[in-house]
C-alpha cells in the first residue's frame, strides 16, 4: 500500500489496516495474535522508512547535482 493509500485509510478507519479498532481490542484479543499483527505493522513501518531514506538520498543527490550548475 501506498503512503497516500495509507494515510487515506487512516484517515477514514481511524486504525492501521489489518490492525483491529480500539473497540475489538477492549473487547479481548489474542495477546499472540497482535503481537503477530504488530511485528507486521513494524516490518511495513521499516520499508517505508527504508524507502523514503531511498527518496531523501535520490533528491540529495539531486540537490547537489544543481547546486554545483550554479557556480
Amino acid at each position: 500500500m501506498s503512503l497516500q493509500d495509507l494515510r487515506a485509510f487512516v484517515t477514514h478507519n481511524k486504525h492501521l489496516p489489518e490492525v483491529p479498532s480500539a473497540a475489538e481490542i477492549e473487547n479481548g484479543l489474542d495477546v499472540g495474535q497482535l503481537q503477530g499483527i504488530l511485528l507486521k505493522k513494524i516490518e511495513e513501518l521499516t520499508l517505508y522508512t527504508l524507502q523514503l531514506q531511498e527518496q531523501v538520498e535520490r533528491q540529495q543527490a539531486e540537490i547537489e547535482e544543481l547546486k554545483s550548475k550554479i557556480k
